[in-house]
């Protein structure tokens, strides 16, 4: 029996090329461990501290993300200094320890061709003790009324579906100034003891301010919370990016609404002591991915 020769069209041999072609393009994309090299501010790095990574890769990159102390990182490029950036945090509870900063980054090759480079370095952390403030307070202050606790679980929906709420896009340039001109009356971290029990953590920053001073965006971002909520008072909540809040609690008045695209150093409120407060004063809190940071070691970084 006589063999028959197969003929192909010509588009069928188009076709078989290409998946030849794509098949040898992609087999040429392959992960590549290299060196990079990581910096960062502060030097000392604590529980509850915000940090500023800088990243210089050992090859042109075209993006780069990474992963630290189970958070996303995503860097964003300086070039000017020819290299990566990104704020990321330490929240309360981490204990001392050196945690592996995981970085992923994509070159730009010939054609359809690149590499993934990816590099793992530990990062120290140590674990920073805070101090005990004991406090006597009116009942009141510590046993809320029914009424009250129906309020709180009430604003505790409002406050979780508000900071749910994250702008992937950094918003934030340059460093960030302190919202008033002020002495500081009560740091991060403190524990408050009412009448023996401690109550909470101090998730802020306290500024020492009378009724009616202007208050101003630390930097530029969208407002995306301006409520009276039972603890906090008249609050505004602005979103900065990647996942990078700030929050201004106790305010007397409302100078901006959620949706106003606010700039660094614009007015968003006027001080007071509403709310749960014994006194007026300004409470500036920092969140990044969920974590409450230290606003005065943000408010020391040099930032790009």
């Amino acid at each position: 029996m006589r063999k028959r020769r197969i003929h192909l069209p010509g588009f069928m041999v188009f076709v078989l090329l290409t998946v030849a072609a794509n098949s040898s393009a992609q087999s040429a994309t392959r992960t590549i461990l290299s060196n990079f090299s990581v910096a960062h501010q502060p030097a000392r790095l604590v529980n509850g501290s915000p940090v500023l990574f800088r990243v210089t890769a050992p090859k042109s990159v075209r993006t780069l993300t990474g992963s630290w102390l189970g958070h996303e990182i995503e860097f964003n490029f300086d070039a000017i200094h020819n290299s990566w950036f990104a704020l990321a945090g330490v929240s309360l509870e981490t204990k001392s320890g050196a945690y592996p900063l995981e970085l992923h980054g994509e070159t730009s090759g010939r054609g359809a061709t690149s590499e993934a480079l990816s590099f793992a370095k530990p990062i120290s952390v140590e674990r920073q003790r805070y101090p005990r403030i004991p406090l006597k307070v009116p009942a009141r202050y510590t046993a809320p009324s029914p009424e009250e606790q129906r309020q709180i679980e009430q604003d505790k929906e409002i406050k979780a579906e508000a900071l749910i709420t994250l702008s992937p896009a950094r918003e934030w340039t340059g460093s960030f100034d302190p919202p008033v001109d002020a002495a500081i009356s009560d740091v991060f971290g403190v524990q408050r003891i009412f009448n023996g029990t401690v109550e909470s953590t101090h998730q802020g920053l306290d500024f020492r301010v009378p009724t009616g001073t202007t208050v101003a965006a630390v930097n530029k971002g969208k407002v995306i919370l301006a409520q009276s909520l039972f603890f906090e008072g008249n609050c505004v909540v602005i979103d900065h990016g990647q996942g990078l809040l700030t929050l201004y609690l106790h305010l007397s008045k409302f100078l901006v609404k959620a949706g106003d695209d606010v700039t660094k150093g614009q007015p968003i409120g006027l001080s007071g002591g509403t709310g749960r407060a014994t006194g007026p004063h300004l409470h500036l809190a920092v969140r990044w991915q969920g974590e409450y940071l230290n606003p005065q070691v943000l408010l020391n970084l040099k930032l790009p």
